[in-house]
């Protein structure tokens, strides 16, 4: 039987690396782009020369409505997924006196409510499936520590973390494992200089990770030999302080 796995957010960055990852790994990816779908046939492009397999899937992860509808429709043509990867999500970073409710309502109802509106969908089917699954959700340091400048994203990174730890309880009866990464300071390319000046000298390995190094752990909770890893959240930030 096809193992599928949706990765949401992967036509660029930390989403790409995961899902060229996980097709080496053999698994048929579900590459979702929200708007980049030049990057995300990129990514395809690049899982075909490999000799892997995939297909391309489109929604707003903010839009609950347009979530469901067209997971239910690939879900009815290819059956439940075996796992889902919640990668995708936003920024809008500002102080918090200076933040608009526009950016706080953006950020948080991308990075929070798109967990609801990606894995609800999805939850029972895998269920339904009978063999168990894999769930990895994205959060950040920035929900582990805070960070200045994103409370916005702070606050729905922190609420991602909570949220996986729940679902975690619920779905262990199944054989479904969920688990958080949280990555750290990783050089996607869209790393501000002046972030890069500030962060580093708090990261014991002095340099930024690299989005294939947070696509290695991914990989790794994916497979069969994380089966007794669930509610866990594991950081990949160099010992950031």
């Amino acid at each position: 039987m096809s193992r599928d796995v949706l990765v949401t957010g992967a036509s660029k960055g930390i989403g790409r690396a995961i899902a060229i990852q996980l097709a080496k790994d053999g698994f048929n990816i579900v590459i979702h782009y929200g708007r980049d779908k030049a990057g995300a046939e990129a990514t395809l492009a690049d899982i075909t020369e490999l000799g892997g397999s995939g297909r391309l899937i489109s929604f707003d992860i903010a839009n609950r409505e347009q979530c469901r509808l067209e997971l239910e429709a690939d879900m009815a043509t290819h059956g439940g997924y075996y796992g889902v990867v919640n990668n995708a999500g936003v920024t809008a970073d500002t102080a918090f006196p200076a933040m608009t409710e526009g950016e706080w309502d953006g950020v948080v109802h991308t990075n929070l409510d798109g967990f609801y509106n990606v894995l609800h969908p999805c939850v029972m089917p895998m269920i339904q499936c009978r063999r168990g699954g894999r769930i990895v959700t994205m959060a950040s340091v920035s929900g582990l520590m805070g960070n200045r400048g994103q409370t916005n994203y702070s606050a729905a990174k922190a609420g991602i973390i909570g949220a996986t730890k729940a679902l975690a309880l619920e779905l262990a009866k199944r054989k479904i494992t969920v688990n958080c990464v949280a990555p750290g300071l990783i050089d996607t390319g869209m790393v501000d200089e002046h972030v890069k000046e500030h962060a580093l000298p708090q990261v014991p390995l002095r340099r930024m990770g690299k989005p294939e190094e947070v696509a290695g752990l991914v990989s790794y909770l994916m497979s069969d030999s994380a089966s007794y890893v669930t509610r866990q959240v594991i950081s990949v930030n160099g010992g950031l302080i």
